[in-house]
């Protein structure tokens, strides 16, 4: 027991001893590391705080919700298909328009292509 309790605290005491602060170690390490994750991870989707940047919503939100969306384009109402058509920009007394014309080319809106399905979707909703 007296033997675990020294490998830890000795490492702690030298570190302290020896004068090294720990702020330039963390803030190497979280640079470094927001570095990689900023190049690999899509980071470019996010703002500072964390939030989805507007020109990646629709995406976002067609790939996450799938098939909760189709389902409601399919019926031509529904919850889903009134967020995609917000988030479309489709005005309020316009929804139900839009909802109609996605319902009626529905054959073609699905598609194993997403960029294309997005597309589509926002010629629809002009």
């Amino acid at each position: 027991m007296r033997q675990v309790t020294l490998r830890i605290v000795l490492p702690v005491l030298m570190l302290f001893a020896s004068g090294c602060t720990l702020k330039a170690t963390i803030n190497e390490t979280t640079d470094t590391t927001s570095n990689v994750t900023g190049t690999t991870s899509g980071r470019t989707w996010f703002n500072e705080d964390g939030l989805l940047h507007p020109e990646h919503k629709l995406t976002a939100f067609t790939a996450l919700n799938q098939m909760n969306v189709e389902q409601d384009l399919a019926r031509g109402e529904g919850e889903y298909a009134t967020s995609l058509a917000t988030l479309l920009g489709v005005p309020t007394d316009q929804q139900t328009a839009f909802h109609a014309k996605a319902q009626g080319a529905f054959e073609t809106l699905i598609t194993s292509d997403h960029e294309a399905q997005l597309q589509q979707l926002r010629a629809l909703a002009r």
